[in-house]
């Protein structure tokens, strides 16, 4: 019997509060494993891994590759540079040639929204999203649920405020999905221009103003400007958007004593977060990279090898 009944991870949608529940408690027990001497256990020995990414990636990639590792798994590499599409050969044609070597789960990151629920429809192959356009980045949300919780205690009841380019982050928008299933109260901040019209009919606030946003809150999330994704000019400048919109020590000193500062990466210093607050004790910048290795374990445990047994 398996503990998780579902093919692929394609978004926070799919999720209801238990399966949240369990990912978060099966990286709780997985984060363990990253702090032995020797990193490595048999669970996932003889499956294997491919890691398809059309797109740049630091955080997400490596974090697959080390969490596929450290279950034993086999992994492959293959980013658009190196594969056949430079040569024309379309998304659904890449996924059935590798599901043609019997993969067990394929995690792609594509520049196009929707493209890895294609994806799923065409392979037998488990397909977990690392990030489709400006839709959905379901395990990077997964991993910040996780490091809330984690520093927090709990998730329901928080106030939490998220600040940047709202519009054009998949990020945020995984986040609010899943800090509102859990039931969090979520704020959002940013330049009128990044915040979509009509949100706060998702059930959330909209603070235009970063100061006042951040007031009272406890958990403060920081997003850097997409400029890959934005197709006109949304603000004047990087100097401008820092100055009104970039966050400060000062700032932070409106939020709750015990807040936590968060930040999916990559940072850009100066810009919507001031150094000084980046290596603050109230950053866990870098416990989120850290819990986004044992997150990424548990759902690839929970997707191609978790049973009861």
């Amino acid at each position: 019997m398996r503990l998780f009944e579902h093919k692929d991870l394609l978004s926070i949608d799919q999720l209801s509060i238990a399966d949240i529940e369990l990912i978060l408690d099966m990286a709780e027990s997985f984060k363990e494993i990253s702090n032995r001497d020797i990193k490595k256990v048999p669970t996932l020995r003889g499956k294997t891994v491919v890691n398809l990414f059309y797109e740049p990636s630091t955080r997400t990639r490596s974090s697959f590759e080390i969490a596929a590792k450290r279950l034993s798994a086999d992994t492959f590499n293959l980013s658009s540079s190196n594969s056949s599409t430079i040569k024309g050969e379309t998304l659904i044609d890449t996924g059935m040639n590798l599901q043609a070597m019997n993969p067990d789960v394929i995690i792609l990151r594509h520049s196009s929204t929707g493209a890895p629920h294609m994806m799923a429809k065409a392979v037998s192959s488990g397909v977990i999203n690392a990030g489709d356009g400006i839709n959905e980045h379901p395990t990077q949300a997964l991993l910040d649920l996780f490091t809330i919780r984690e520093k927090k205690g709990r998730i329901e009841g928080l106030k939490i405020v998220i600040i940047g380019d709202i519009s054009h982050s998949r990020v945020a928008k995984s986040n609010i999905k899943g800090l509102k299933k859990l039931g969090a109260d979520v704020t959002v901040s940013g330049p009128p221009t990044m915040v979509p019209i009509g949100i706060e009919n998702y059930g959330i606030n909209v603070i235009h103003n970063p100061s006042e946003a951040i007031r009272k809150k406890d958990v403060i999330m920081l997003l850097r400007i997409q400029f890959e994704r934005q197709s006109n000019i949304l603000f004047p400048g990087i100097r401008e958007y820092a100055k009104y919109f970039g966050v400060t020590r000062k700032m932070i000193e409106l939020a709750n004593d015990d807040a936590i500062i968060m930040h999916p990466g990559p940072i850009n210093r100066g810009v919507e977060l001031a150094s000084e607050v980046i290596d603050s004790p109230g950053s866990v910048i870098l416990e989120q990279v850290k819990n986004g290795v044992a997150i990424r374990m548990a759902i690839l445990y929970l997707l191609i090898g978790g049973s009861s047994k």
